[in-house]
């Protein structure tokens, strides 16, 4: 395992914004940390960092504390900004590339290839105040990852990001992980975590409520989502035992229910009495695991 979190907690003063956290993350893996705003996800990166200071537990990588010496060995792309506005692209990156014990003309070339990967060659000399906020996104991650690091840490990457600058720094990411760097990464948006996370970790109020493999989250969830098209009123499908949910949509509806068996009960309930366009069976979303988990957390 690489990065180990042991009972990790951190209090301000009397209020708790991580609780007894424990993971392991191993080599190669991306991780995705999901939660609602405060809580506890940017904490707890602050704690891995050594940027603040941990209440109990402990946090080890390759077996060995992080600190200053292994500094050189880690990127982070923090939720805010954290660039000098008034300085040029090429200096800003130069500068923070040696603070990472990068070679000036190492950290150029690599400066080169980032930006043309970006399609923002012309930006190298241009102050980072000039830049639209996705082009600072994208200068922000060329300065967490220009030394090549082992372990990279990205708090929310693609918060206000359009597509398609989400989609080329998504790219860049999975680069990166089949190059054989550790990759945490937190988001709100369900779907990037699905799209891209083998094993996650749903924080609520600093605990985590659901913990592990994607594919396994799924399958102990239990729950199923249908969606049916059809040209007649489906809406007494929502009566039937076994179907938690319903939500009308302008093709039909769209089902949460219990198990599979109920899948069965409902297709024998609308065959023959009109045409069906669409029966489609599907694991549940990220989402709605999510709503249910941290929605059940909150009553």
């Amino acid at each position: 395992m690489v990065l180990k979190l042991e009972k990790v907690t951190k209090r301000f003063g009397q209020f708790v914004a991580v609780d007894h956290l424990s993971l392991s993350i191993p080599k190669n893996e991306m991780f995705g940390f999901l939660g609602a705003n405060g809580a506890g996800k940017t904490t707890a990166f602050r704690m891995i960092l050594g940027l603040l200071d941990i209440s109990e537990g402990n946090i080890s990588w390759n077996g060995k504390k992080i600190d200053y010496s292994t500094s050189p060995l880690i990127g982070y792309l923090p939720e805010e900004r954290g660039l000098y506005p008034k300085l040029k692209v090429s200096d800003q990156i130069v500068y923070l590339a040696r603070l990472r014990g990068m070679r000036k003309q190492k950290a150029l070339k690599e400066l080169e290839y980032w930006l043309e990967r970006f399609k923002v060659s012309d930006y190298k000399n241009k102050k980072v105040e000039e830049l639209s906020k996705g082009n600072q996104q994208k200068i922000q991650f060329i300065a967490a990852v220009i030394h090549k690091p082992e372990l990279l840490i990205l708090d929310e990457p693609f918060s206000g990001l359009d597509p398609l600058n989400v989609e080329q720094l998504k790219a860049a990411v999975l680069d990166l992980k089949d190059s054989g760097t550790t990759i945490v990464f937190s988001s709100h948006r369900m779907e990037h975590v699905e799209e891209m996370c083998e094993h996650l970790c749903i924080l609520h109020k600093g605990k985590p409520v659901v913990h592990g493999s994607l594919k396994e989250i799924k399958r102990a969830f239990g729950k199923k989502n249908v969606t049916i098209h059809a040209d007649f009123d489906l809406t007494f499908l929502g009566d039937l035992p076994g179907v938690v949910k319903t939500k009308k949509t302008p093709e039909g509806i769209h089902l949460h229910i219990n198990n599979e068996q109920v899948a069965d009960t409902i297709l024998k309930e609308i065959v023959g009495k009109g045409f069906v366009r669409k029966f489609v069976l599907e694991e549940p979303s990220l989402n709605d695991i999510f709503i249910e988990k941290v929605g059940a957390a909150y009553e």
